[in-house]
């Protein structure tokens, strides 16, 4: 019997695994990536060393307390692909990405590649993007977008509006949505 079980981590390892990545996740939030390691096991209520058993790199930690952020990215990108109106599904798109961005300024910064050797999050990046292209060329080829709009202007608008600052995230939501708005008004046909 030489059968491998499954490695079951106790239950305070597992809550402060949770503790760590609710931490990280507020902590990117409010400041980006580039807040150190230190302040978010602080904001945990645990020591380093736990944080960099759970999590050796600033990199997994993000990739994975970025997981649920990128499968909305997913869910957004997708909807807009199910939309049988290309420009309803394109601005639709842009401008919900745009508001899942200013929401959180760490997966902006994650998204659009602060960790390029976070190689599942790149996957996840790359298969993001090749949708946002779809969704891009449908609407052009639809007749609602600018003939000469591109991936690479979609993608020059969604960095753009990481740039936004605001005093709190409800500032910055809204300071989003007309940013959205007016960059919609400017790719249109």
């Amino acid at each position: 019997m030489t059968e491998v079980l499954p490695h079951l981590r106790r239950s305070d390892a597992r809550d402060n695994r949770d503790r760590i990545l609710e931490a990280a996740r507020a902590v990117f939030a409010a400041d980006g990536l580039a807040v150190p390691m230190r302040r978010i096991a602080r904001h945990a209520g645990v020591g380093p060393a736990t944080l960099y058993r759970h999590f050796p790199t600033k990199e997994t930690l993000a990739t994975e307390a970025f997981a649920g952020q990128m499968r909305a990215c997913y869910a957004i990108v997708d909807e807009g692909l199910a939309d049988p109106d290309p420009w309803r599904g394109f601005t639709s798109t842009i401008e919900q990405l745009c508001e899942l961005h200013a929401r959180d300024r760490g997966f902006t910064a994650a998204f659009t590649a602060e960790f390029p050797h976070a190689l599942d999050f790149a996957a996840d990046r790359e298969r993001a993007v090749q949708s946002i292209a779809k969704l891009t060329r449908r609407a052009r080829e639809a007749g609602h977008l600018r003939p000469d709009v591109e991936l690479d202007d979609v993608i020059l608008v969604l960095m753009a509006n990481s740039g936004l600052q605001g005093t709190s995230p409800a500032a910055r939501v809204a300071a989003s949505r007309r940013f959205a708005a007016l960059a919609i008004r400017g790719l249109q046909a």
